[in-house]
């Protein structure tokens, strides 16, 4: 047969060389056997024939198995052969023996079992007719041969039919690999393509975070150098404005603002919590704040802290920090009010900031556009509001004051 157990390699190498290797086993047992079982001219006629099947086998192995289309030539021709010699002496069936174990390798698959069965005949005719030798003389003979080849031929029937299978085992092992392979190919191509993917992403991820840390940085440098410098300004212009101790304590306000301002912008580029909430509360750090801020100002601001204060996250207090100084910097800038009120109330899950003033207000559908303010401002509030999970809303009016409304969540330390 073609296929049996056994690697590949292996199973090739006895293939190739097997016939060799039966064909002088074959000679020997003759050899022993010749002076009983031949004539003097069969001995002969033996010996030409084995020489021709050595010959067949070398031409086989070099040219023929390089130019021959079909290995069913070189079966058909050493099977002819082996039957002549099996006609002439029985243990030249030790030869005939490798037709079992090839012919699926040789002959194509409409074939393969006439060489089967022919191998089979081969076998019967040198068992039946030991030791006189065909042709049959006598009933008994046929009768002996008849049953010998219907035992070959079964065996060699059900071998085929064990081959089939393992080839069709084989054949569907080799789908699953080849499938397998194709999978590996497309996993292979979609894991480079995800590769490629994240590399862009991780990119854009790093575009995105050096331009969040720059508006990060130019929103805090607003809210503290920009904003204090306007204070400054506006301490000093008031202390050019008078005489005395009143003009003096402008200069040490206007000094006071400006190391504050230059420490909280500090801090901004090495990323850290404002000053105002080191070692304070959110309420204590507004209550600064509030202060800082009345100091300059001729408005009224009241600050209110409703239910219970908890430590929240460093991002959530200074963010509700950075906002009310921006809201508290515009009522400054453009609402010329007289009261102003800053709210911070702890609701359930939730954080709330209103800053409300009663001055002039404005039409908020007309409000100035990010770009007009470099990206500061009103929308600064938003940016900083939806960084961490919040909103702010906007209410105002022309001559109806402005209220500044912020949420968060309530994150804890």
């Amino acid at each position: 047969m073609s296929d049996v157990p056994g690697s590949e390699a292996g199973w090739s190498r006895f293939v190739r060389w097997g016939p060799y290797g039966l064909l002088a086993l074959s000679a020997v047992a003759v050899a022993a056997t010749a002076p009983v079982l031949m004539t003097r001219t069969e001995v002969y006629l033996a010996a030409a024939l084995t020489a021709g099947a050595l010959g067949w086998q070398l031409v086989w192995g070099t040219r023929l198995s390089r130019e021959l289309s079909h290995d069913a030539w070189y079966f058909a021709v050493r099977s002819a052969l082996a039957f002549a010699l099996c006609w002439l002496n029985p243990f030249f069936s030790i030869f005939a023996l490798m037709g079992y174990f090839d012919a699926g390798r040789h002959l194509p698959r409409s074939w393969r079992r006439w060489g089967l069965l022919g191998t089979a005949m081969t076998l019967a005719v040198s068992q039946s007719f030991m030791p006189d030798g065909p042709p049959p003389d006598n009933l008994a003979d046929m009768v002996l041969f008849s049953v010998l080849f219907a035992l070959h031929a079964m065996l060699a029937l059900v071998l085929d039919r064990l081959n089939d299978r393992d080839a069709q085992k084989r054949q569907r092992q080799e789908a699953v690999i080849e499938e397998l392979e194709i999978a590996n190919t497309r996993l292979a191509r979609a894991l480079e393509q995800n590769a490629a993917l994240q590399a862009k992403l991780v990119a854009q991820a790093r575009d995105a975070g050096v331009a969040a840390e720059r508006r990060r940085l130019a929103a805090d440098l607003h809210d503290t150098m920009v904003q204090g410098l306007v204070g400054v300004i506006t301490q000093l212009q008031a202390a050019l404005d008078t005489d005395g101790p009143a003009s003096r304590v402008r200069m040490e306000r206007a000094v006071a603002l400006a190391r504050y301002s230059l420490g909280e912008a500090r801090r901004s580029v090495h990323d850290l919590i404002p000053g105002s909430l080191e070692n304070r509360t959110l309420p204590e750090a507004l209550s600064e704040t509030v202060e800082r801020w009345s100091a300059t100002s001729t408005a009224r601001l009241d600050l209110t802290v409703v239910g219970t204060v908890e430590p929240l996250h460093d991002e959530i207090e200074s963010t509700l920090l950075r906002i009310t100084e921006e809201a508290l910097s515009n009522v400054a800038k453009h609402a010329n009010a007289g009261r102003v009120g800053v709210t911070l109330a702890y609701i359930d899950d939730e954080v709330t900031l209103d800053v409300r003033d009663n001055g002039r207000g404005f039409d908020p559908g007309r409000a100035p556009q990010p770009s007009d303010q470099g990206g500061f401002g009103l929308d600064g509030m938003q940016v900083r509001a939806r960084r961490v999970g919040g909103v702010v809303g906007i209410e105002s009016e022309p001559g109806g004051g402005t209220a500044i409304s912020a949420r968060v969540p309530l994150v804890r330390r």
